[in-house]
């Protein structure tokens, strides 16, 4: 006779991330995904943003074995698409921040956190 195991999936919601930061401690990665988007209040003339995140933490073995699977998808992905590029608005969004930055003097922040 073969035991009857009882699974239940629970599917999460996709998620669009635009940035990830990412941690260490000496038993887990910690990969915060975040998507970051603008809204408009009629009531506050000031900007307001609306920030999602997912957090997702693995040990360090699965950690590196994740690094190692989406760099084989990526290259994959690459393969059958061509090279990925930084898009061209990103390109120039970053030099107009870098020109603002060695006016200001500030450290300047990457695309990604």
């Amino acid at each position: 006779m073969t035991d009857q195991i009882n699974l239940r999936v629970v599917d999460g919601a996709p998620f669009y991330a635009h940035e990830v930061t990412v941690n260490f401690t000496p038993a887990q990665f910690s990969m915060d995904f975040k998507c970051i988007t603008p809204r408009s209040d009629p009531r506050s003339k000031k900007p307001s943003f609306q920030m999602v995140h997912n957090l997702v933490m693995l040990d360090p073995w699965h950690a590196k074995a994740f690094l190692e699977i989406l760099d084989k998808v990526v290259k994959r992905y690459e393969e059958d698409f061509g090279k990925i590029k930084k898009p061209k608005a990103i390109e120039k969004a970053e030099k107009k921040q870098k020109k603002k930055v060695a006016d200001t003097k500030a450290e300047t922040p990457s695309y990604l956190g």
